[in-house]
């Protein structure tokens, strides 16, 4: 009878990254020699197998997180679960880090809360990051890393998304106090504080304005478009109908708030009194301009104007000298007096 050939020397196999030494039993990972292997020595790669698996699994720093993208309101508390699943190291180093357009920054480093999470954060073992009283500014990407240095796999982070919802304040409203018929009006609403960005309702008469006027029986007849984004209601046409009481509301996922009514009325315009209004001004100035003309003619306004050059100062007498007295009214001719 044949003789099977000797089996090699024992050969070191690596199995997920785990050095296992396996002799008899290589002919089950090989596939030769199958027919002859017993029941005992299938068990006894079977737990080799096991072993190693095991063995690699506590060889490697492996992180989860509960929630990618937590969400809450302004002032609330939320948690950044960062979970180590395996792990051998003991005291592993544990960091955290925001990021704010592509630039990491430190929230918990050796040990501390630091940066924007400083008196308002806590750290919850292993490595859950717990911000106790989140702000608005706090709405950013957050990075846990998690150093084990005796592990085969000694580095694992996970990054986790936060958003924090901000409620938006009262929003400013400009509604017309009054619009003439048929003329076209705008209705604005704007609120910037909200966060998420807000959107925007219209109410008439406390109710609710449809996107669409043709879907409602009392808004049927009005013509005016509804921009929820932007907050701007603008009627193309002004009806007696759209006369009212406005206001607006801005809301989000935190909540909403909105402006005090105010009232918008709509009056005719009368023609026939425009008109004629028109025509007595025309009329009036026309008697105006014919009047300044006929006096133009009549020479009223021409005047005689004197100047310094046609102004001749009187030439005393040649060879008469004048002597006055003491008396004012006596007086005597001189010799050189000649008549």
């Amino acid at each position: 009878m044949i003789q099977p050939s000797p089996l090699p020397n024992p050969v070191p196999h690596i199995f997920l990254g785990c050095v296992c030494s396996i002799s008899s039993t290589w002919s089950a990972v090989s596939g030769t020699q199958t027919d002859r292997q017993t029941d005992g020595e299938r068990e006894s790669l079977g737990r080799q197998l096991n072993y190693c698996h095991g063995y690699f699994s506590v060889l490697a720093v492996v992180l989860k997180t509960n929630n990618e993208s937590p969400s809450t309101d302004e002032f609330n508390k939320v948690e950044l679960s960062c979970l180590i699943e395996s792990i051998s190291t003991i005291n592993p180093r544990i960091e955290w880090k925001k990021i704010t357009n592509n630039k990491p920054s430190y929230v918990y480093f050796d040990k501390k809360i630091s940066g924007d999470l400083e008196n308002r954060a806590v750290i919850r073992e292993p490595a859950t990051l717990v911000i106790t009283n989140a702000t608005r500014s706090d709405t950013a990407k957050y990075r846990c890393e998690v150093t084990a240095a005796t592990d085969a796999k000694s580095f694992d982070e996970i990054v986790i998304n936060l958003v924090v919802r901000v409620k938006p304040v009262v929003p400013k409203c400009s509604v017309p106090k009054s619009v003439p018929f048929g003329k076209s009006a705008e209705l604005s609403c704007v609120e910037e504080e909200g966060f998420p960005k807000s959107h925007y309702q219209w109410f008439k008469n406390s109710e609710e304005i449809p996107d669409d006027p043709k879907t409602s029986l009392k808004f049927f007849n009005s013509s005016y478009t509804l921009n929820t984004g932007t907050g701007t209601l603008r009627f193309t046409a002004v009806r007696k109908e759209d006369a009212g009481e406005y206001y607006c509301r801005a809301k989000n996922d935190a909540g909403h708030a909105q402006c005090a009514p105010q009232k918008m009325e709509v009056y005719d315009v009368d023609i026939v009194g425009i008109v004629l209004g028109v025509l007595v001004v025309v009329i009036v100035l026309l008697c105006i301009t014919v009047g300044i003309c006929c006096a133009y003619k009549q020479g009223y306004f021409s005047s005689q104007k004197q100047t310094g050059n046609n102004y001749k100062v009187p030439a005393k007498g040649d060879g008469l000298d004048y002597v006055r007295t003491e008396d004012e009214g006596d007086f005597r001719h001189k010799s050189s007096f000649v008549i």
